[in-house]
């Protein structure tokens, strides 16, 4: 059945396998030729695959959500770490203050029990002072035990954050190793789809490659595309009556050109002509 599709260009004055573009030359090729252009193809698709894969390797993402985690972390316990430290010299300066409050009343209690003092009214302000140092005393033992509190709050926080790190530093080194297997892997295949290819592609006629080529550039990457069953598999279009009758027409070497997506059209037994 002919069906014609919108935006397609159906010229009636010349056979289908003389349409080129413009200024080329109609260009002809043994089929063999033509076939092996299908293996270049094959091969130049692959080698996309990779590079596709090789870009998105999940490892990736993976190891960027895990340095960015690993960095919070480490950003964390540097904070926990800092707040260890700064109370640890409180809880020093705490203590020492303490200490001196104690010395001083223990001069002044030993004063006191001397009997060296005799003037009532200093004997009072004695008192007076050694229940001052004593109140003071216990508010500064206060201080102190709350900033041990928060010293060892401080303290957990840095050994969680500690375990923390290692564990997600762990994982990013356990991404990276997979990632870099991967990588070698689909680079060494990589490398062996590309001698491949030189290979075959050494066997193809200049001319041909070099259209190939250029179309391959043009489509996304797909130059050449193989008839299969009226259809052409690089824009997936079904060939109407008129023309599969021009590529039947068509000498065998002759090199055609999909009138939809304007690929080179390789003819194979299953092409159903």
């Amino acid at each position: 059945m002919d069906r014609a599709r919108p935006g397609r260009r159906r010229p009636l004055d010349f056979p289908f396998r003389h349409r080129h573009d413009p200024g080329s030359p109609q260009l002809n090729a043994e089929p063999a030729d033509q076939i092996r252009l299908l293996d270049v193809q094959a091969l130049d698709t692959r080698l996309t695959q990779l590079a596709h894969k090789r870009k998105n390797l999940p490892e990736h993402e993976e190891i960027t959500r895990l340095e960015a985690d690993l960095a919070q972390q480490r950003d964390l316990l540097v904070a926990a770490q800092t707040e260890d430290s700064d109370t640890a010299r409180e809880q020093t300066k705490a203590e020492q203050d303490v200490d001196q409050v104690r010395q001083r009343a223990a001069r002044d209690q030993k004063r006191l029990d001397s009997g060296a003092v005799t003037n009532p009214k200093d004997l009072e302000s004695l008192q007076s002072e050694i229940a001052s140092l004593a109140k003071r005393q216990g508010d500064l033992e206060d201080v102190v035990l709350e900033v041990m509190e928060r010293r060892e709050s401080a303290q957990e926080r840095a050994a969680e954050l500690t375990e923390r790190v290692e564990s997600v530093r762990a994982k990013a080194e356990a991404a990276t190793v997979r990632r870099d297997e991967a990588l070698a892997e689909i680079d060494r295949e990589a490398e062996s789809v590309r001698r491949e290819r030189e290979t075959i592609a050494g066997a193809v006629p200049g001319d041909l490659l070099k259209l190939y080529d250029k179309i391959r550039e043009r489509e996304g990457g797909v130059g050449a595309a193989k008839l299969y069953q009226r259809r052409c598999e690089g824009c997936r279009l079904e060939l109407n009556i008129t023309e599969m009758n021009d590529v039947r027409e068509a000498p065998a070497d002759a090199v055609l050109r999909c009138e939809n997506c304007r690929r080179i059209l390789v003819r194979t037994p299953e092409s159903g002509l």
